[in-house]
């Protein structure tokens, strides 16, 4: 049972390990760790636990954050869905969006991206029937960069003098993918922008447009969803509550309301964690999962920092992109408003990507570089018998953090008038995209409400309200202190940032840090355990 560090809860002093943030990553590690017999204790800073992956509920509604669609989970033996089932003891079910998963609206013009790699590079074919070649080439090249990327998370895994001696050779063949921006690689293919564009589509599920991203994340969200999209049956806050019994049976426990103010550090040696009352938890192993930046500029003393260079780490990466989220509740069912299940990605016509996100930043009145649109009460089955005679949507849009610098520091919910204003103004802008897709929902919205970077920086502690960790930029899969072994002993990292964007990236950074700390590989045994 997932308890509250505000009430008084039967706590040991010293636990086998103790993990800071509960993202997925945390979960996945701390599950691991928890099937191996240990006693794990997880630390999260919000009043509900899950990271992106958690569900908040106001007005009779519920949305989640930041779980719209999971790829290959539908196929039982793929490894995304063995890691979940395992983690859960399968107790996880999920629900598949049908044959369309995403549409690709440019201007008038729609894109179906639709469920299996045949039918994906038919339904292309037909939008772009001079393309065949360059459609086909592409698949090719998602498939290979994949491949290649096996290697590439074995080395994070791997020793320090090991990972010296070897890492370069299981690095080598990642990094001609990962070292290209994916417009670079999609333009050798083919000089159709249009087809660029379309490909490029779901380029805010890892927030860069094409000339700025690294191919290898965008060939890994491609794949992911190449046989379509699923939602977690009731909710993405079952993934947290099945992934704690797991815990809570070796002895662990998930805290909320619980925020670590340091990691506790002697010799050069992880041995405990302090909280901000001062009340002090030990353990040989100390795991943080609240990414670099939080942990290197804030969770480890700053002489500590200087001394391994994590500060000069730092530099040579940059958060990712900020967001806001219109969350809507609507008097209705799904079936009765003819909401789709498949998500929609929206963007403005005769322009490509990039020059859309430059117009933006240097003029936030210009059109949204994106609009994505994604229905959760259609995807969840149990949704209608939870909140019968509801729906709800989510709209989410770029939003440059800056834009909200001026109310850093004060309290969520109380920003004052200019913050409402700025926020309502945005919110109606989103609204019109909504309505200029599904005029029918015109007077049937019965709340909604706009997140904004600071929103995200409050709940999730990203200091610039990033949704993805780390920019994935070429140059970010070179740096190797991305890994989660530290320099400072019984210290390692889990979470996006050592691997990539999304729920599948940090899923996988959860087995990586376990495996790195036990030397298990726990691929292998979770395959091995179906045999």
């Amino acid at each position: 049972m997932i308890q509250s560090y505000k009430q008084k809860v039967l706590l040991e002093d010293k636990y086998d390990s103790i993990i800071v943030g509960s993202g997925i990553g945390s979960l996945c590690t701390a599950a691991l760790l928890s099937k191996e017999g240990k006693k794990v204790l997880v630390l999260e800073r919000h009043y509900t636990a899950g990271g992106f992956t958690h569900v908040f509920k106001r007005k009779g509604y519920e949305w989640d954050v930041g779980i719209h669609y999971i790829g290959e989970v539908q196929n039982p033996n793929a490894p995304i869905r063995k890691m979940f089932d395992y983690i859960t003891n399968n107790k996880l079910k999920w629900s598949d969006m049908g044959e369309i998963y995403d549409k690709i609206i440019i201007g008038d013009k729609h894109y179906d991206f639709v469920k299996g790699v045949k039918n994906f590079k038919s339904k292309m074919y037909e939008y772009f029937p001079n393309e065949k070649n360059a459609i086909d080439n592409y698949v090719e090249l998602v498939y290979k960069s994949n491949k290649s990327m096996k290697k590439f998370y074995m080395d994070k895994s791997l020793p320090g003098l090991l990972s010296k001696l070897f890492g370069f050779f299981l690095r080598k063949d990642y990094l001609k993918f990962s070292g290209k921006t994916t417009y670079e690689v999609l333009s050798s293919l083919t000089k159709n922008e249009e087809l660029i564009k379309v490909l490029t589509g779901q380029y805010g599920d890892y927030g860069l447009p094409p000339r700025q991203s690294s191919f290898a994340m965008h060939a890994s969200v491609a794949k992911h969803y190449f046989n379509g999209g699923s939602f977690p049956i009731g909710g993405s806050s079952e993934i947290a509550k099945s992934i704690d019994k797991v815990i809570e049976k070796s002895g662990g426990t998930i805290l909320v309301n619980a925020e670590a103010k340091e990691i506790i550090i002697e010799n050069n040696k992880a041995i405990g964690v302090e909280m901000y009352d001062g009340k002090k938890f030990f353990s040989n192993l100390i795991i943080s999962g609240t990414g670099v930046f939080q942990t290197y500029n804030h969770l480890i003393p700053k002489d500590l920092s200087y001394k391994h260079g994590f500060n000069l780490n730092l530099n040579k990466v940059k958060p990712s992109v900020a967001h806001g989220c219109l969350y809507i509740g609507l008097n209705g069912t799904s079936e009765e408003l003819d909401l789709p299940k498949n998500n929609l990605w929206i963007y403005p016509d005769n322009i490509d990507h990039d020059t859309a996100v430059e117009n933006y930043l240097n003029d936030n009145d210009s059109d949204f570089p994106l609009v994505y649109i994604s229905f959760a009460s259609s995807k969840d089955p149990t949704w209608q018998s939870r909140y019968p005679g509801k729906s709800t949507i989510d709209v989410i849009t770029l939003l440059p953090y800056e834009n909200f610098t001026k109310w850093e520091g004060s309290r969520w919910m109380k920003r004052g008038d200019e913050y409402n204003n700025l926020k309502e103004k945005i919110s109606q802008r989103l609204l019109k995209h909504l309505y200029d897709q599904l005029p029918q929902l015109k007077g049937k919205i019965d709340t909604y409400e706009l997140s904004s970077p600071l929103t995200t920086k409050n709940f999730v502690n990203y200091s610039k309200g990033e949704l993805y960790g780390l920019d994935h930029t070429p140059s970010r899969f070179n740096q190797k202190f991305l890994r989660p072994k530290t320099p400072i002993k019984n210290f390692y990292l889990t979470g996006q940032d050592i691997v990539s964007a999304g729920v599948g990236g940090a899923l996988f950074s959860g087995l990586i840090t376990a495996a790195s700390i036990t030397g298990i590989n726990f691929m292998k045994k979770i395959y091995k355990k179906e045999d």
